[in-house]
């Protein structure tokens, strides 16, 4: 029984992490093989880097100067 308990505490902690998540890093690290809680953090801190990243580029490209083009 207390095995049960520890396994359902720790399911539950993921759902309430993954449901707090950016809606954008939530579908990818759905997508994701993870089998522990840390596993799941380090995708998702991998994603959220990632879309900063894009953002970044985006942004720059974005905003160059007309006389450059």
């Amino acid at each position: 029984m207390i095995r049960a308990n520890i396994i359902k505490d720790r399911e539950a902690t993921m759902d309430r992490f993954i449901n707090g998540l950016n809606r954008e890093i939530e579908n990818v690290v759905e997508l994701t093989h993870y089998v522990e809680f840390k596993d799941m953090v380090h995708i998702a801190t991998k994603v959220e880097r990632h879309i900063k990243r894009m953002d970044n580029i985006c942004f720059q490209t974005d905003s160059a100067p007309s006389s450059l083009i």
